[in-house]
């Protein structure tokens, strides 16, 4: 019994943490996407503020990564 290792009791199992890795990157690559389209003169507006990309595509990569990672708290780990 004394030789017997020790098991660390973690909260999540490795697939938890892959999953959750993979929400946290899409949720990056969203916001990485939301960035740009900004102009130096106050004066110049850049319409480019309001393209797919910006608007659309990047607030759905961040709320799947929020949802990707709700996902990967709330599933219970296999033993």
């Amino acid at each position: 019994m004394a030789n017997e290792k020790k098991q660390a009791d973690f909260a999540f199992g490795k697939e938890n943490y892959r999953i959750m890795l993979v929400g946290i990157a899409l949720v990056l690559v969203g916001f990485a996407l939301m960035t740009g389209g900004g102009s130096n003169d106050p004066q110049v507006w850049n319409e480019e503020v309001y393209n797919f990309r910006r608007i659309t595509l990047a607030p759905l990569l961040v709320l799947a990564g929020f949802v990707i990672n709700i996902y990967a708290i709330v599933k219970k780990a296999k033993d």
